[in-house]
């Protein structure tokens, strides 16, 4: 986490002036207003690894989003004749313990994984980013405040926060999804007041300052737009994180529950059988390894492309 961090937070933090967004620049130019969109579509498109990221990504959303659709088994029928049954025509990925087929359990799992990166994220952007504005901006006692807590929670791994949270808050999705956010949080808090302390000394601001104009309308025309591109990638880098935290509180009995699939809770399962039905743990490891090797080259290729330093 922390290295993903410092990959977010070196996009504007050493870079020059002229590379934040100018208040000035005539944003109703057709041709001034597109060039730095076409510039960072074209160093994404370059970046190879990250387009090759993107479609990882992209194949497990469209599977999650057509499950309902698919023309695939009940993920939670059992067939007490097909038990521990290896790959084969009726069953291209194999079947469970009870029969259950493990291709219809890892295309709906998928929904569980996806579904908890971007929701465990999403709250830790939301609670996150407006406090380490505030922190960043007002600074005195509330940034102290702010900080000092935000130190106590980066005292705690990451994921044992989250697995002390989710058993606090008891076994669910939904309950795991608000332990992972809430321990992300504090790596949003720490990035964004680090970009907000560098960005509200540019002259612009302090010139917004002197001609009076209202603090919400400083942090939302000239502060944010600048805290956004660090912060996108660095969402980008803790969804993959917040994956492997889900699958891990699904291992350990805290996420997902029984009979609903999950790529963890389904190798909580296949470690009870490794000899006999190998696959019902092979499937399921490379998901998981697939979809956060596509979040991680996604994030590298968006730090590249939103970085001014990078030609």
């Amino acid at each position: 986490m922390a290295d993903a961090s410092d990959r977010a937070n070196s996009l504007s933090i050493d870079a020059p002036a002229d590379a934040t967004i100018d208040p000035f620049f005539d944003q109703d130019d057709p041709v001034l207003s597109t060039a730095p969109e076409n510039r960072v579509w074209k160093k994404f498109r370059s970046h190879g690894s990250a387009v090759f990221g993107g479609i990882l990504v992209a194949f497990f959303v469209v599977i999650a989003l057509l499950a309902p659709i698919l023309p695939i088994a009940d993920p939670i029928a059992t067939d007490w004749g097909a038990v521990r049954q290896a790959p084969s025509w009726g069953h291209p990925l194999g079947t469970d313990e009870i029969g259950r087929d493990v291709l219809s359990r890892m295309v709906w799992g998928a929904q569980a994984s996806l579904l908890a990166g971007v929701v465990s994220v999403a709250i830790a952007v939301t609670l996150g980013v407006p406090l380490g504005i505030v922190a960043g901006y007002f600074g005195g006692w509330t940034d102290a405040v702010i900080s000092r807590c935000t130190e106590a929670l980066l005292a705690a791994p990451f994921l044992i926060l989250a697995i002390a949270l989710a058993a606090f808050l008891g076994p669910s999705l939904t309950n795991a999804m608000i332990a992972i956010g809430i321990s992300a949080t504090p790596i949003f808090i720490r990035l964004t007041r680090g970009q907000v302390l560098s960005v509200k000394a540019e002259d612009y601001v302090e010139g917004a300052q002197a001609i009076g104009l209202s603090t919400p309308r400083i942090l939302t025309r000239y502060i944010f737009p600048n805290v956004f591109p660090p912060v996108l990638v660095q969402a980008t880098l803790t969804i993959a994180t917040a994956i492997i935290a889900e699958a891990s509180l699904s291992f350990l009995g805290l996420g997902q529950q029984p009979p609903a699939p999950s790529w963890g809770s389904m190798l909580n399962t296949a470690k009870n059988f490794l000899t006999q039905a190998p696959w019902m743990a092979l499937w399921p490891g490379i998901a998981i390894f697939l979809v956060v090797l596509g979040f991680n080259l996604l994030g590298d290729g968006l730090r590249d492309a939103l970085d001014p330093r990078e030609n």
